[in-house]
């Protein structure tokens, strides 16, 4: 990938800045042009915009992440921008706006759905059975109360991965087949094969959603959350969703 690229010349480079040849260029279009002729693909970079601060312009990458540079594409910048009169992560809060998604367009019927207490609060996520970090963040889970589960099956891991998906899909209760194995390791039960195409399509769909790990989570006003999460986070973000 492109951003691969451009991270192996920094680290051959032993610095966070890829410095290039300075030649100006006049608008956003042209400073796109000038960076994906440097990482050597036409087709590397999502959108170039001009940023408020230091002069930058911030390049989204088709792989889903940003890097900087300036107004000459004189060096690339591969990392964080901190706000130091505020303190915030300027980079991380432009990433999470980025990754969000238009939460009523993903197909919930293509998840295992679990109701806990009233069911009041909304929690979609994407798995593979075979994940770590998946089986830590469903211990994290008991513990979240009056919320509506959406758990894809997305297996991305192993062959395995896909085999196990598939085997709990075609479960009779497929929520079951899934906490037995994601909670306790018992492995659901070969039964009858069903369309199991579904798994399929939840890997489509999470590849056209820059899903490149697991557990990946969704709150219903389309915000991401990358990774294993404690449930007093998750509490905590649930309780900052406006719709």
């Amino acid at each position: 990938m492109a951003i691969e690229k451009l991270r192996a010349m920094v680290a051959a480079l032993g610095t966070v800045a890829v410095v290039l040849p300075g030649v100006a260029y006049a608008d956003e279009a042209a400073v796109k042009k000038a960076v994906e002729a440097f990482v050597g693909s036409p087709s590397a970079v999502e959108s170039v915009a001009k940023v408020p601060y230091g002069g930058l312009y911030e390049v989204l990458m088709k792989s889903g992440e940003l890097v900087y540079t300036d107004d000459k594409v004189t060096f690339l910048l591969d990392g964080r921008v901190i706000d130091t009169k505020t303190r915030r992560d300027v980079t991380a809060a432009r990433m999470a706006q980025l990754s969000a998604i238009d939460f009523g367009t993903l197909p919930l019927d293509q998840a295992i759905k679990q109701v806990r207490g009233n069911g009041s609060r909304v929690l979609v996520t994407f798995e593979d059975p075979n994940c770590t970090y998946c089986k830590r963040l469903a211990k994290e889970l008991t513990q979240v109360k009056n919320v509506t589960l959406y758990t894809f099956l997305y297996p991305i891991l192993t062959p395995d991965s896909t085999e196990k998906s598939r085997t709990i899909w075609c479960s009779k209760d497929r929520a079951k087949a899934w906490n037995d194995w994601i909670l306790e390791a018992k492995a659901p039960p070969s039964g009858p094969k069903c369309d199991s195409e579904v798994v399929d399509r939840n890997v489509e769909l999470g590849r056209k959603l820059r899903i490149n790990g697991t557990p990946t989570l969704f709150l219903a006003d389309g915000r991401r959350i990358g990774g294993y999460v404690a449930a007093a986070q998750l509490e905590e973000a649930l309780a900052g969703v406006t719709k």
